[in-house]
């Protein structure tokens, strides 16, 4: 059974940043988009960024100019690098992987803490 493997939370004060890496646990061939998203206490999920395989991105509105989605193709792995960090972006942050048949993946869900 695949899972994805997030790894890069924690806790941040405002302004600072992380790092956030997903890898499934073995390979998946054929992934078409890979993205994050994020769901905070009494909130929906949402989706924060994604990446197509051939590199198209999308951004939610709060995370354009903070945060930059990136990742490595061949390992299918998928980063989020995200700066000036807000207590606002306090959540658990998932990740998700979507297949070119439309199998899709979810992470387990990393914590991200942004203190004041």
């Amino acid at each position: 059974q695949v899972q994805l493997v997030e790894s890069g939370g924690g806790l941040v004060q405002a302004g600072g940043s992380l790092t956030l890496s997903c890898v499934p646990s073995i390979y998946i061939f054929s992934i078409n988009r890979m993205g994050w998203y994020r769901q905070a206490p009494g909130k929906q999920r949402e989706l924060v960024a994604s990446s197509t395989l051939n590199g198209i991105t999308n951004y939610a509105d709060f995370a354009k100019g903070r945060f930059t989605i990136s990742r490595v193709n061949a390992e299918n792995t998928v980063y989020l690098q995200m700066n000036s960090l807000k207590p606002e972006d306090t959540a658990v942050y998932y990740c998700h992987a979507q297949g070119s048949s439309g199998s899709t993946w979810w992470g387990q869900g990393t914590q991200v803490t942004v203190s004041s």
